[in-house]
């Protein structure tokens, strides 16, 4: 071979945009997938758990917010930690310790221990989506990363939606303990996975120079998974002297609102209210969430082709979110709906919008000070789960109050509705903020 031949063939090397980082955003979609099935299993388990523990309805509603307690205060330390230590330790650390905390309930004796295995979930799964954030922002240009956010986000909905059945089958066979023990082991060899695969883009040794500058001309912040950013306190105050940043938080808290409810009372609403056998609720449960994983991966395509046909940043980022959030609204209806069939056939629209409403992550990446991404996707991730706190003990005790869950559906719908307001009108133009310290 001449010498023209190799040099030819060493710059097509050099050029060639290689596919590292759909493996990279592989491993963050099966991390999702257990990261959802083990904080949602509980949903399912629910109501076998308040018939062997003795418990009403507010007493559930505790249990079920017990798990955001922790993950809420845990937000911004995560965030801190991924901006000091990067995402590949930290990311492992999460996946074994959230494995543990979920086998454990498998072996639960009481109330207590149950709510002690709960917060422990909570704090060890709170740097998940900070670092997806964080891990989509690197390794993928603009114009691709609403469509990555939209397939890792998707991967919560396949567990609940594709997997509920083979659930509710494990359930009725083996019993609720047997779904803690069976996820908590699918994520301890998750964790394996992850630890010896996942590199950020400057650690990798197998992504080419090509897709290295294909990510960095569109925008891809590969330099910036290297951790060492430094916290200092009046970060978060510089943060939040920003409108936009109080738009996002208070939008990303009534998108999560919806989000929740499905993930804990929907099945006990199947059952109680509508008076579903368990077999049925089985099949119907998993409706809304394969719409909702459809969602998803329609707000990311959507999003970034109205990015490519012209759009500005701010419509092709936000119009998906804040058509999400008014869709979920419908949900409301389902009080005035007698047909089973057609509460589904809304539960499961409304699913799909909430799912729309969630492409909400793409904006991070646009708005956050530099070295300061994990510590946005902290507060973003901490108002998202000051509704997990909320939402159950307020569904809880609307349907200890009232007896059914009527107001509990107007009151989700109602929050569903100030989002929308907060995305509207609260999130200004989409550019990067400026801390004092980093200007």
């Amino acid at each position: 071979m001449s010498d023209v031949t190799t040099e030819g063939a060493r710059a097509a090397r050099a050029t060639r945009v290689g596919r590292v980082r759909f493996f990279m955003l592989a491993l963050v979609c099966v991390a999702v997938l257990v990261n959802y099935l083990d904080r949602a299993i509980l949903g399912i388990a629910a109501p076998s758990v308040q018939s062997e523990m003795h418990l009403n309805a507010t007493a559930m509603g505790v249990v079920f917010s017990a798990f955001s307690w922790s993950y809420f205060l845990a937000q911004v330390p995560v965030g801190i930690m991924l901006d000091r230590f990067g995402n590949r330790v930290i990311y492992f650390l999460a996946l074994t310790f959230w494995s543990l905390f979920t086998l454990a309930q498998g072996f639960a004796a009481s109330v207590t221990s149950f709510v002690g295995l709960r917060i422990g979930l909570g704090f060890s799964e709170a740097p998940c989506f900070p670092a997806n954030s964080n891990i989509v922002g690197m390794w993928f240009p603009r114009h691709e990363r609403a469509r990555a956010i939209g397939l890792y986000t998707a991967a919560e909905y396949v567990g609940l939606g594709f997997l509920t059945p083979a659930l509710f089958w494990l359930l009725g066979s083996f019993g609720w303990r047997s779904l803690f023990i069976v996820t908590g082991v699918i994520g301890l060899v998750m964790g394996v996975i992850w630890i010896a695969k996942y590199r950020d883009p400057q650690e990798s040794k197998v992504v080419g120079p090509g897709e290295l500058q294909h990510i960095a001309a569109g925008g891809g912040l590969i330099d910036q998974g290297g951790g060492g950013a430094r916290f200092k306190w009046s970060d978060i105050g510089e943060m939040l002297r920003h409108r936009q940043v109080w738009g996002l938080l208070i939008g990303q808290f009534s998108v999560y609102s919806t989000f929740v409810f499905f993930l804990t009372w929907f099945p006990t609403y199947l059952a109680s209210e509508r008076h579903m056998g368990w077999i049925k609720v089985g099949f119907f449960a998993s409706l809304p969430y394969i719409a909702g994983f459809f969602g998803i991966l329609f707000a990311g395509w959507l999003s970034d082709f109205l990015l490519a046909r012209g759009a500005g940043l701010g419509v092709a980022r936000k119009l998906p979110v804040i058509m999400g959030l008014l869709g979920a609204s419908s949900i409301i209806a389902c009080n005035y709906a007698q047909s089973d069939n057609l509460v589904i056939a809304i539960l499961s629209f409304a699913f799909f919008c909430q799912a729309m409403s969630s492409s909400g992550w793409s904006v991070l990446s646009e708005i956050a000070p530099v070295g300061k991404l994990g510590l946005l996707g902290g507060l973003f991730s901490a108002a998202a789960n000051l509704s997990g706190i909320v939402i159950p003990i307020a569904i809880g005790f609307i349907v200890q109050e009232t007896g059914s869950f009527v107001g509990a559906l107007a009151f989700v719908g109602a929050v569903a509705l100030m989002g929308t307001v907060s995305w509207i009108f609260g999130i200004g133009t989409l550019k990067p903020i400026t801390v004092r310290g980093n200007a």
